[in-house]
């Protein structure tokens, strides 16, 4: 092989492998939420909100529906000027596709410490989520997360 032909190669290799973590959430609907628990944890905004399609819902804990890019951005806006997320995590999640749709639910935990009073603060609850494949693209469409119940709520479970 001469010069040319190995550094087309190797070009193209690298652009291959550089191109994998970006496309992440084209390969499967769990791919969404590694990018969402990726994201939440570098408190990235961006890439939070690239996990949502234009017109998805959310019904996040304590939050007002929100409905469309802006009014998602704006939910996640909130929480992260207000607190950093030190850790994120799913757990107990299961998935079911059926051609361009998925849904999946388990378990959440998130970590925030108050930029204001430094408190830190563990949210825990359940999640369920609709996501559908547009153009190859794997994003959420629904998104319901709901805190864990307490006290007396937790004793009837």
């Amino acid at each position: 092989m001469n010069a040319l032909s190995l550094r087309t190669i190797a070009v193209t290799v690298l652009m291959l492998v550089w191109a994998l973590p970006c496309g992440a959430a084209e390969m499967s609907p769990q791919a969404v939420d590694a990018a969402w628990v990726k994201a939440m944890k570098a408190n990235d905004l961006d890439a939070i909100v690239k996990c949502y399609a234009p017109d998805a819902v959310a019904w996040l804990p304590g939050m007002r529906e929100a409905r469309g890019t802006a009014a998602i951005r704006a939910a996640y806006q909130g929480l992260l000027s207000a607190n950093t997320v030190k850790d994120a995590a799913l757990s107990d999640t299961k998935y079911k596709t059926a051609g361009n749709l998925a849904a999946g639910w388990g378990k959440y935990s998130i970590t925030l410490v108050s930029k204001t009073d430094g408190k830190t603060t563990m949210m825990t609850g359940r999640f369920n989520e609709i996501l559908e494949r547009r153009a190859g693209k794997w994003a959420y469409i629904v998104d319901h997360a709901s805190a864990e119940p307490t006290g007396a709520e937790s004793a009837k479970q």
